[in-house]
């Protein structure tokens, strides 16, 4: 899908894709626009003055303005998808709705980032990324921090439940992987759904390293294989598009998803032979497979290692040995 920035673009089931720019390497970022009562706006970009004035001008052309919005949907809680959102409810009154894990860290996202920035950095040491390259990307923390701000969560979702978007039933269904909050919105009449970042046309989602959600929560999820159960599930769905958080309307979902599936299964392999030298730590396999580029990226590189790892640890393929200092890998 091909449109300006400030001119909405026709999507699937009469809801309007609204591209927005964003500061941050992954480029514009979806938010859409279904008309109703309430006026419905799915995810809005991130807290920076470029993408509110984008968002201003692509509800302007169609006889909007952020004023009229009474429900805002936030897909998950990555600052490119809602960052604006305190923004939209200033000056609209909106009802938010995100998933009930995101009701603590977004009313509190300037603690609950910083502090997830620390376990971040602790796990990224853990796993064998030396430790003055791990306190750089901690210290870099405030500048993610800044493209977003607290909100409150008015309507907590779950699986399975429903919202009226433009007099039309989606249901909630919980796809964590991406992050542990990924929503999709599923009109299962139309056949279509609101994705967010769950499966994207182009590249593959990454499933991030990330601390859990409820401060109650313990251990590292294991995001890539939530990611596979939540990309199984929605193979399983009868959808003929899914309206993303990036780039064009995704066709041909279980093609793509069992192409998704299989590359997993290959890149896994790939970790498994480089294992064929000895027990390693997940950095350790980062840097054996992108040199300097593991250090230039340590939370990417680690988080693409660390979920094959998983993979391969849950397939009986390989083990984990958390006694020491630095957790290290081994073949079966």
């Amino acid at each position: 899908m091909v449109a300006s920035r400030s001119t909405p673009a026709a999507a699937a089931g009469g809801i309007a894709c609204l591209p927005l720019p964003t500061p941050l390497p992954v480029g514009d970022v979806n938010a859409y626009l279904v008309d109703g009562d309430p006026l419905v706006l799915v995810d809005c970009g991130p807290a920076w003055v470029t993408t509110l004035v984008a968002l201003e001008a692509a509800l302007a052309a169609v006889g909007r303005a952020v004023e009229d919005v009474g429900l805002l949907v936030l897909t998950h809680h990555h600052p490119d998808h809602f960052g604006l959102a305190a923004e939209v409810v200033r000056r609209s009154g909106a009802t938010v709705a995100a998933a009930a894990s995101t009701v603590a860290p977004l009313a509190d996202w300037e603690a609950w980032s910083r502090r997830a920035d620390g376990l971040v950095c602790d796990g990224m040491v853990r796993h064998g990324v030396p430790t003055a390259v791990a306190e750089a990307l901690r210290d870099a923390g405030p500048t993610t921090r800044q493209w977003a701000s607290s909100v409150r969560v008015d309507r907590p979702l779950r699986d399975g439940d429903v919202l009226e978007l433009g007099g039309r039933p989606h249901v909630v269904a919980e796809r964590p992987g991406h992050s542990e909050s990924d929503l999709l919105l599923v009109d299962h009449a139309a056949r279509t759904a609101i994705g967010g970042d769950h499966l994207l046309a182009g590249i593959s989602s990454n499933a991030l390293v990330a601390p859990p959600l409820r401060a109650s929560g313990t251990g590292r999820p294991r995001a890539l294989l939530q990611y596979r159960r939540s990309l199984r599930a929605t193979r399983a769905l009868e959808l003929d598009v899914v309206l993303p958080g990036h780039g064009p309307p995704v066709t041909g979902l279980r093609a793509l998803i069992d192409e998704r599936l299989a590359a997993q299964e290959h890149r896994a392999r790939t970790f498994l032979g480089l294992l064929e030298d000895g027990p390693a730590s997940a950095h350790d396999l980062a840097v054996a497979r992108w040199g300097a580029v593991a250090l230039r990226q340590p939370y990417a590189t680690l988080s693409e290692v660390l979920g094959h790892l998983d993979l391969l640890v849950e397939d009986g393929r390989a083990v984990e040995d958390r006694e020491g200092a630095i957790v290290r890998f081994a073949r079966r």
